[in-house]
């Protein structure tokens, strides 16, 4: 549901990291840029084989790394769980279907990064990456429609297109392909990285060719369209999600519609989704009022600017809004409680939250979205009490918002610490690579007193960035700690500080020799 208010285009380029079509299109066009092009000698790959799996793994590394340090990279709870369950149920069905090997499933990362950029678009990396813009988020209309962009891009990745990429063109090496990616996604920052580019005739690959094959676009439609009724979703998802981009093809893609440059909508294509769909005969369905919420929340953190907001403030107070639809309503109350949020306006919120509240009563998922906006609106303001008052409202699912919010509040309020640090540890054991969770984990066993495991999180959540020059300096920051005598007790602690110190230097080494 896109409100009448939706700003078109940002006052400001935003980053274009983000913003550039992002690298899968980039690794695309450089390694399918003619051997004419390529006048720099340069190694081979061999024998003209595919990249290993983890080669392609540890080249997605090196560009999530740069990824991380961005300022549009957005670690948001509640949008990431949203998204992850669409993404979880399609990369199930892909394993069931015999889509994804086991090698793949074991050693890609399948991971998803969120970016504040208003821009429509979505982009698979190496490695099983894969970045979404909120401004896709923020446009599609049901669950379905953002499903079908997710099988699309997860099948570019269980059909290992990018290393088949790279067995076309055994001039250019992996290591090579991930410097010039670091460099373009640099590039409008830096002249300099641009004019690297030129190097070797890679520039006119590069802005000629920001896309995958056409063969392989097809591939992604296909497999990805058969992912959709195994993972629970309507097919018709992908009609409608072709329909939009047919529309922003023929009124003049305006840049706020990259995903169309790095995923050109053929004829072919169209054909053969509507051949598919004519055949299936797919029956659409009406969003849940959940999806609303979450589209609504991806549009007020894109930063629209403090007009947005306003307007947005106000929308619930228009004549007749009573008489709209519900999901409109719903939508509209929740940008108008978060939008107030972000102004610092806590009374407006509460009040739009509490209209909220009765617009999306009977609504199980979409009262838990309501409630964990509550917490955050309190905690925000101050209000730790009250903020754990809406976490223990109703079900107490172990969940990550609800986890990460909840010792947030406990924090803030200078609750009990041990329970704190019992979830967050059970939670990071089975997902290792949580990076704030390790964080709030640091302060937690700081507030009790235990600062040598304190250091040795925030090493952790350097390690789930792929930082590991910064983890490296906090282990050894954790060493210097037990040396001293502070942590003298703990000599288990120690011990393990030692040990994976050992491991994550040796990760260090294989990032400077990449480099």
């Amino acid at each position: 549901m896109v409100p009448r208010s939706f700003p078109s285009q940002p006052k400001s380029p935003p980053s274009t990291r983000w913003r550039a079509g992002a690298a899968a299109a980039l690794v695309a066009a450089l390694l399918a840029a003619p051997a004419a092009h390529a006048q720099v000698r340069l190694p081979t790959l061999g024998d003209g084989l595919e990249m290993t799996a983890g080669a392609e793994r540890r080249l997605g590394e090196r560009i999530v790394r740069e990824l991380y340090r961005d300022p549009d990279y957005l670690d948001d709870p509640a949008l990431h769980e949203y998204v992850m369950g669409i993404f979880e149920p399609l990369h199930a069905a892909a394993r069931a279907r015999g889509e994804l090997s086991l090698e793949l499933e074991e050693r890609f990362a399948w991971e998803l990064l969120l970016g504040r950029d208003r821009s429509v678009n979505a982009f698979a990396l190496p490695g099983g990456y894969f970045g979404l813009h909120l401004g896709l988020v923020a446009v599609v209309a049901t669950p379905d429609e953002l499903a079908s962009v997710l099988a699309h891009e997860l099948s570019h990745a269980t059909q290992r297109h990018i290393s088949r990429l790279v067995a076309q063109q055994d001039r250019v090496t992996p290591l090579v392909i991930g410097s010039m990616i670091l460099g373009a996604l640099a590039a409008s920052r830096s002249p300099d990285a641009a004019q690297a580019l030129m190097v070797g005739g890679q520039a006119l690959a590069v802005q000629n060719q920001l896309n995958f094959s056409r063969d392989m676009e097809r591939e992604a439609d296909r497999i990805g369209y058969g992912l959709m009724a195994p993972a629970g979703f309507a097919p018709q998802g992908f009609v409608a999600m072709f329909d939009k981009l047919q529309q922003a093809n023929r009124i003049n893609d305006n840049g706020s519609w990259p995903y169309l440059r790095s995923h050109p909508l053929t004829t072919q294509r169209l054909a053969d989704m509507q051949a598919r769909i004519a055949h299936d005969t797919p029956q659409p369905r009406p969003a849940p009022l959940e999806h609303a919420l979450m589209a609504a929340r991806a549009r007020v953190l894109m930063r629209p600017g403090v007009d947005a907001w306003r307007q947005w403030m106000a929308e619930p107070q228009d004549a007749g809004f009573a008489a709209r639809p519900r999901p409109e309503r719903a939508a509209a109350g929740y940008a108008a409680a978060l939008s107030a949020l972000q102004l610092g306006d806590w009374q407006a919120a509460r009040t739009a939250l509490q209209q909220l509240q009765e617009t999306v009563r009977g609504d199980s998922a979409a009262e838990r979205q309501v409630r964990l906006l509550g917490a955050e609106l309190e905690l925000a303001a101050g209000m730790p009490a009250a903020a754990l008052a809406f976490l223990d409202h109703g079900p107490k699912p172990d969940r990550r918002p609800e986890l990460l919010l909840r010792t947030q509040a406990l924090l803030a309020s200078g609750g009990d610490a041990a329970p704190m640090a019992d979830a967050l540890q059970t939670w990071v054991t089975t997902h290792p690579r949580d990076a704030a969770a390790w964080q709030l984990l640091a302060q937690v066993w700081q507030r009790q007193g235990q600062p040598l495991r304190a250091v040795r999180a925030e090493a952790e959540a350097q390690v789930a960035r792929y930082d590991y020059a910064a983890a490296v300096d906090r282990f050894k920051a954790g060493q210097d700690l037990a040396r001293r005598g502070r942590a003298a007790a703990d000599h288990i602690e120690a011990s393990i500080i030692d040990t994976r110190l050992r491991a994550v230097e040796s990760l260090l080494r294989e990032q400077a020799a990449e480099r």
